[in-house]
């Protein structure tokens, strides 16, 4: 039975919707917010009601951010700047912190702290908040509904940084591929073309990363990527560092594919070729290592645990990704376009591919434990669970390179080199025979897949085998020989069960890489599950309380030790949250009966915040019912009330207890 392979376009058409419907879900469902810094703190907090109006306000972030002069403002309930401009730095050690002072004499009403900022490893970061001076009020502000890193920058941008990726890994994975696998591939053309377009593709899409970085960190506005200002900032950025590195270093690549194209492919003496080629592994390496370098100084490897030791092994992780899916492609487009490969070159990848699998699975695992850093973080954050569908995706795309190999192991039988060195020998007699018979009589082509059909001829008059053939004439002959020749070498090739079985399995090894890099792609712009669970478990500790949709009422005996000293007093703070909240406290009997008492006094206390006691003066209603209104809670906690109870002129105590308010 014959085993055809498919056919090259509709096999690269479907890979290419593939891709697109991919990469557009990713980046669709990658939520810009969803950015590696957040904000752990803030004082005044969220929500907020302080009695005077507060000199700074400043944030506390979990990691290291960029900040200037307008990273954060803060907004009267009119709309208008209510801070000064002057940054301040409070970072102390490991505390992120920053603050910008307030103008003096703020009338009381809700105030909007709006922020904005770039994380130390490149992804735009905003939020907003508001607190309120003596009480809330109305506000007119609005802020911008767009997140940072939203919109159309930021969909241009993220697919700036797939073909960034993609570009890398053809770019270094297929001249590693001729180098070391198939160094006859430097002189087939579709295997050139397919690295210079890796290189054209890395160095577009780092222009365009580099146009769209003070729009995407900034307004959001397409226009501004030619704002020359802005690009002037960006470049004084890590980022833009890092992006200007790697256009300088792209200049080099290009100079290594030149030579690997050029002067390597034309040498013919062994030992030339050998010592060049040694040069070019050499100055390729460290060129590769270096546009990795400018990943993983400016993203995910810079920041957090251990930058010293994952900014190298980040390195590691890249060149092993590009070795393989890079490799994989060329090896693609060989197998596809270069019938001629051989089988040595496809088991020296075989094995290239599975060290690439190693240092990918060792690397793999320290990113993983230095991002996400707990099993609740793996299911229950976003970073986590694309990291088990990528985890899932490399599973898969080993359990097809396993089947590759083992294609590759069949080509590679004895029995089978045989039998294709004979029928190699066959279609060589044939082509002779072919040729010999053709200076009498003109050949008849039917192939359909004829490579370059015949030109159409005038008849002409028969002539004398005696007589000298016409020039023209004779090249047709030999245009259609050779068109005969292919067509036959490509129905043999695609009648070849182990390469065909190869092909598909490549085929598909190459769609599930395309899948697995755009799932990359969308990891490395996600918050690492490590700062979502820390950024939480520090707001669940400074945010609202346990009781913060309803009133919060206790009952609190009391002994005064005097005549109708002992009874109950029945406190109820509505909403018993932040903000002004109704007070009405009951005092009653033992019995139940209201018990008439001549004094009572609450002070409210934030010990975590050494804020406080507040006193409170509530008006007696009536017998056993005192009450005050517009008691400001300013900040959310474990507040501590107190209640002093007077029976009589000398017979009085104090009573307490902790109360979350949110």
């Amino acid at each position: 039975m014959t085993t055809t392979a498919p056919r090259l376009g509709n096999a690269l058409a479907r890979l290419l919707i593939l891709a697109a419907a991919l990469l557009g879900t990713l980046l669709a469902g990658a939520a810009p917010a969803s950015a590696h810094a957040a904000l752990t703190g803030s004082d005044p907090k969220d929500g907020a009601v302080v009695a005077t109006a507060p000199k700074e306000v400043n944030l506390t972030f979990s990691e290291q951010v960029a900040m200037s002069p307008d990273s954060i403002r803060v907004l009267d309930p009119a709309g208008r700047r209510a801070d000064t401009g002057e940054m301040r730095d409070l970072c102390s050690g490991s505390v992120v912190r920053y603050g910008v002072e307030l103008r003096a004499g703020l009338p009381d009403g809700t105030y909007t702290v709006a922020w904005q900022t770039v994380s130390a490893d490149s992804h735009p970061i905003a939020g907003a908040f508001t607190f309120s001076i003596g009480a809330p009020s109305s506000t007119s502000v609005a802020l911008p509904d767009q997140t940072p890193g939203g919109g159309l920058v930021g969909t241009l941008y993220g697919i700036a940084r797939y073909l960034s990726y993609a570009g890398f890994a053809v770019l270094v994975g297929g001249g590693a591929f001729v180098l070391a696998c198939w160094p006859r591939g430097a002189s087939v053309r579709p295997v050139q073309q397919t690295v210079v377009r890796g290189w054209l593709t890395l160095t577009v899409a780092t222009l365009a990363m580099l146009l769209l970085r003070n729009p995407y960190t900034g307004s959001g506005e397409l226009s501004d990527a030619f704002d020359l200002a802005g690009l002037k900032t960006v470049l004084e950025t890590k980022t833009g560092a890092a992006l200007t590195s790697r256009l300088l270093l792209l200049g080099a690549a290009a100079l290594f594919v030149a030579v690997l194209f050029g002067a390597y492919a034309r040498r013919t003496d062994p030992k030339e070729k050998k010592d060049l080629a040694f040069g070019l592994g050499l100055g390729g390496t460290v060129v590769a290592a270096g546009i990795a370098g400018t990943w993983a100084l400016a993203e995910h490897a810079s920041t957090g645990l251990q930058p010293g030791v994952a900014m190298p092994v980040d390195i590691l992780h890249l060149l092993a990704v590009a070795a393989w899916l890079g490799g994989l492609t060329v090896l693609l487009v060989a197998l596809y376009r270069a019938p001629s490969v051989e089988r040595s070159a496809v088991e020296r990848f075989s094995k290239v591919a599975f060290g690439s699998v190693a240092v990918l699975t060792a690397t793999g695992l320290y990113q993983s434990w230095r991002q996400v850093g707990s099993w609740s973080a793996l299911t229950g954050t976003r970073y986590g669970q694309l990291l088990l569908v990528k985890i899932g995706l490399m599973a898969v795309l080993i359990g097809i390179a396993w089947v590759s190999r083992r294609w590759t192991r069949r080509l590679a039988d004895p029995a089978t080199r045989e039998a294709d060195a004979d029928a190699g020998s066959d279609e060589a007699d044939e082509v002779a025979e072919e040729t010999d018979e053709s200076a009498g009589r003109e050949p008849e082509v039917s192939e359909a897949e004829a490579a370059e059909p015949a030109e159409p001829t005038e008849p002409t008059e028969p002539t004398e085998p005696t007589e000298a053939i016409d020039p023209q004439r004779a090249a047709q002959l030999a245009r259609q020989r050779a068109a005969v020749a292919t067509a036959r070498r490509k129905r043999e090739r695609d009648a070849d069960p182990e390469r065909a079985g190869l092909r598909r399995s490549v085929l598909t090894e190459a769609a599930v890489a395309v899948v697995l890099l755009a799932v990359t792609t969308v990891l490395t712009s996600t918050e690492p599950g490590r700062t979502e669970e820390e950024a939480g478990r520090a707001t669940s500790a400074s945010g609202p309380a346990a009781v913060p949709d309803r009133p919060v009422d206790i009952r609190l005996p009391f002994d005064t030790g005097g005549v109708d000293g002992k009874g109950v007093v029945r406190l109820s703070l509505d909403p018993g949250r932040t903000g002004a909240n109704a007070l009405h406290i009951f005092v009653e009997r033992p019995n139940g009966k209201p018990l008439d008492v001549p004094e009572i006094k609450v002070a409210l206390t934030l010990e975590a915040k050494d804020l406080g006691p507040l006193p409170v003066a509530p008006d007696r209603i009536q017998t056993g019912h005192w009450s005050a209104s517009g008691v400001q809670i300013p900040m959310p906690g474990d507040w501590k009330i107190q209640v002093t109870v007077r029976t009589s002129e000398i017979d009085q105590t104090t009573i307490d207890k902790n109360v979350k308010i949110g």
